[in-house]
């Protein structure tokens, strides 16, 4: 029987039908295919929905992109300075002032001996959150140690005419030494109470890249560790025996990203993989992010990675990972004005050749693009300018600005 009470339900119920088309419309409109097409290296499956080949997305706001600055030699690390300019390392050793124009300023010496070789040399660089007082830079460094090399972060102030470094100390050292050059991290940050993150490479060799695991080693490794290089106290593995103290978080194999997100004040991390399983890991204190035990990557060969594992109790699994690599190298959180990209997860590509746009929501990623692949570029390190630009520091020497119309 048809009473007003039927006909009341009925209409609400197309209404509320009707609604929920509509909202559906505009996600499907925007729903584009991943943007990964080649085959994966395995046949691993993701431990949830959405860990790997996420659909993609579209940047709808017009931008330019320019290169201003095409004379750099192997620059590896870019900070912005507070007053819009850069700090550009080069792994030869050198460090450079650039303008925010993109133009040489200043040319920095004074820095400890570096080893040159391989992937080692002069490495990251940031600089101390009271900059503007005491003229503080930090930096990475690879260096010729008994037994090999390791990698080294010192600190130094910067001289009054910005040519030069005062006071010049190395404040620790990832041990133990390893003699290859590959594989050292490493990405520096400071944290809101004044102390360091360190990321720290496992060293690539089969014959040590167990220490990753090891948490006497501090390779392979996420290091929290004071200004004056001591181990922050309260640390999840402090007290612990056969433990290094600074130890923050283990089982990591390559760390070239490092970054805090704006949203959640976590902190975010890039790593390389073997073959595939490269990662996006949120950073907490004590995880073990599993390698070389866990992985979704192969070794290079094509065989298994120890007992092919992806998942097991006690490791953290990554928030995302590419299947075949990227190779990830610098991250940065957008904070300019293209309003679309804010707070979105920017990745540089090397062997990718592509920076990755990865659109961030509850802490999981929900698309995925893939810009300026056409310029056939290795993207080392990426930044916010003070002028709202994303800026990519390349191998081939470029520094780029990506930029609002």
């Amino acid at each position: 029987m048809i009473t007003p009470k039927n006909i009341l339900l009925l209409a609400i119920g197309i209404a509320i039908a009707a609604t929920a088309c509509n909202a559906a419309e505009p996600a499907q409109r925007d729903t584009l295919p991943a943007v990964e097409t080649q085959s994966p290296n395995t046949n691993y499956k993701p431990a949830f929905k959405g860990q790997t080949r996420i659909g993609g997305v579209k940047t709808k706001t017009p931008v330019t992109i320019t290169v201003i600055n095409s004379s750099l030699k192997n620059p590896w690390g870019i900070h912005v300075l507070p007053d819009g300019r850069f700090l550009v390392t080069e792994k030869a050793g050198s460090m450079r002032i650039l303008k925010a124009s993109g133009e040489f300023d200043k040319q920095i010496t004074g820095f400890p001996a570096v080893l040159f070789r391989g992937q080692g040399g002069l490495l990251d660089v940031t600089i101390d959150p009271d900059f503007a007082k005491n003229h503080m830079i930090y930096w990475a460094f690879a260096e010729q140690a008994e037994g090999g090399s390791l990698l080294a972060i010192a600190k130094g102030k910067l001289s009054a005419d910005e040519t030069g470094l005062e006071g010049v100390t190395v404040i620790y050292r990832a041990t133990p030494a390893y003699k290859g050059t590959l594989q050292y991290g490493a990405r520096i940050v400071f944290d809101k109470q004044g102390n360091l993150f360190i990321s720290t490479g496992e060293r690539s060799g089969n014959d040590i890249r167990m220490k990753a695991q090891d948490l006497s080693a501090a390779i392979g490794k996420i290091i929290h560790i004071t200004k004056a290089g001591k181990a922050v106290p309260g640390g999840p593995f402090a007290g612990k025996a056969n433990a290094l103290p600074e130890v923050y978080a283990y089982g990591i194999r390559n760390p070239d990203g490092l970054a805090w997100n704006p949203v959640t004040g976590e902190l975010w991390e890039a790593e390389f993989g073997p073959r595939g399983g490269d990662e996006i890991n949120i950073i907490k204190p004590g995880r073990n992010f599993g390698w070389p035990v866990v992985t979704y990557g192969i070794e290079y060969s094509g065989e298994k990675v120890g007992d092919g594992i992806q998942q097991k109790e006690g490791v953290t699994q990554p928030i995302y990972y590419w299947d075949p690599t990227i190779s990830p190298g610098g991250i940065t959180f957008y904070t300019g004005n293209i309003a679309e990209w804010k707070n979105n997860l920017f990745v540089g590509g090397l062997s990718g050749s592509h920076i990755a746009r990865l659109v961030i929501k509850n802490n999981k990623v929900v698309g995925e693009e893939r810009l300026l692949r056409d310029r056939n570029e290795r993207w080392r390190a990426l930044v916010t300018g003070k002028d709202g630009a994303l800026y990519g520091l390349t191998d081939s020497g470029k520094l780029y600005r990506i930029a609002k119309k």
